[in-house]
């Protein structure tokens, strides 16, 4: 079949069988079929959707266009977490060595920051010396030691999507749910976990606004995850405000570590919590969300945790002695508070306006290509519902030098409202779950 007649049913809102997206996208990725063509057919797809069949069949293209992790030699079982992304959000560096602390493999790909959104790969490498590049071999051989392993995408994972997402950032084709599901599920599926657990987020710092648009991107990834044969779960996560008290990069690595010490956000820790529950119950390791969280709690009070995590950083060639002495990470040159224009309570602290006070200082980036400065950031941020004098600080400003940590000040000031605290929209940080058959 010529590529021009199965973008032709696609446009006409018709259902793709298995063979002909496979041939499509095989093509797209070898070449065969050219960039303007699977423009058309993005825009098609943007436009008429798909079945959970034709994105379950897309995912298993994108998935097996490059390598997959052979984690057969791994003992025990192995589960990794996803999160599409919020401010603030180190949840996985606190929640891979909790995890692999109850006899779970945690092999955990990650990725980088684009826009006002943190990106994992980001923080850890705050840590001097520690590797993400590792090769597959010894990726496994760290998981092995010490259960959990954090490390960037390699250029042959899922090909055919990075290729679709680049003519797709460039096409206004970016906001689809069946390309946005299989551009996740390719990556995460070709680790070859048993299973996958998915924090979605909502709200002004997330990339879906609403929660009905969460939804259908958290439900859309269970069943594509049920139909390929892992076990699955997602969470509903609140991200109108910041996670936790920090927002940047080696920042945010010392929140984490406070975090594994037992110290960590009371919002923070409940997130990590759920879903490492979630973790230990879908692999088997615990009977119920309630036992599973009565583990994880024990293995940070008795300093599991964060021996897993000092071992982690060991194994990839980092400096494992920021575990105990925070200042090894890198250090802003100005640390700037920013004094609250009135007293009274927090009733809103927008994570978008937030976000992008930080992308003012170079804690992210625009351009996938783009350094980003692991010192710089925000730390001790005021929660909603919190009360403050006229002039306590509502943050503390990490940056480079003096005028770029006034400009994130005056952005920091805009996003925070105050007023008598009647005005707080009671927002569940934990929305709901949705679980898949397994």
């Amino acid at each position: 079949m010529l590529p021009q007649w199965i973008i032709e049913k696609k446009r006409d809102g018709q259902a793709l069988s298995v063979d002909e997206i496979r041939s499509f996208f095989e093509g797209y990725g070898s070449g065969a079929i050219p960039d303007y063509q699977a423009a058309a057919m993005a825009m098609a797809i943007y436009f008429r959707g798909m079945t959970f069949d034709e994105i379950a069949a897309l995912t298993d293209v994108m998935m097996k266009s490059g390598d997959l992790l052979d984690t057969s030699r791994l003992k025990q079982p192995t589960v990794d977490k996803h999160s599409t992304g919020g401010i603030g959000d180190k949840v996985s560096l606190i929640l891979a060595p909790l995890v692999a602390c109850r006899g779970v493999a945690v092999p955990m790909i990650s990725g980088r920051g684009l826009g006002i959104t943190g990106g994992t790969l980001d923080k850890i490498e705050s840590i001097p010396g520690y590797r993400t590049d590792l090769q597959p071999d010894e990726f496994l051989r760290v998981i092995e030691a010490c259960g959990c392993s954090i490390i960037g995408q390699t250029a042959r994972l899922a090909p055919v999507d990075k290729k679709l997402y680049a003519l797709r950032d460039v096409t206004a084709t970016v906001p689809s749910i069946p390309l946005i599901t299989a551009s996740i599920m390719s990556k995460k599926l070709a680790e070859n976990t048993q299973a996958l657990v998915l924090d979605v987020k909502w709200g002004s710092g997330a990339f879906m606004k609403t929660l009905d648009e969460a939804r259908n991107l958290a439900r859309t990834m269970v069943e594509v995850g049920d139909r390929m044969g892992r076990r699955m779960a997602a969470v509903l996560t609140d991200m109108n405000q910041p996670l936790g008290r920090t927002v940047g990069n080696a920042v945010e690595v010392e929140e984490s570590i406070r975090a594994l010490r037992g110290e960590g956000a009371q919002d923070l820790m409940e997130v990590t919590l759920v879903l490492g529950a979630l973790m230990l119950v879908l692999t088997g390791r615990a009977e119920s969300e309630a036992a599973a969280r009565r583990e994880l709690e024990g293995a940070l009070r008795s300093g599991e945790a964060l021996a897993r995590f000092r071992r982690m950083v060991e194994l990839h060639g980092g400096d494992p002695r920021v575990v105990d002495d925070p200042r090894r990470l890198p250090a802003a040159a100005t640390a700037l508070p920013v004094p609250a224009p009135a007293a009274g309570v927090i009733e809103a602290a927008d994570a978008d306006g937030i976000g992008r006070a930080c992308a003012i200082l170079g804690a992210g980036r625009a351009r996938v290509e783009d350094r980003v400065d692991h010192a710089v950031g925000l730390r001790d941020l005021r929660k909603v519902g919190e009360r403050v004098g006229k002039g306590d600080p509502l943050a503390v400003v990490l940056a480079r030098n003096e005028a770029d940590a006034r400009r994130a000040a005056e952005r920091i000031v805009a996003s925070v409202r105050i007023g008598d605290g009647q005005g707080i929209v009671d927002r569940p940080l934990i929305v709901e779950r949705v679980l898949g058959k397994g």
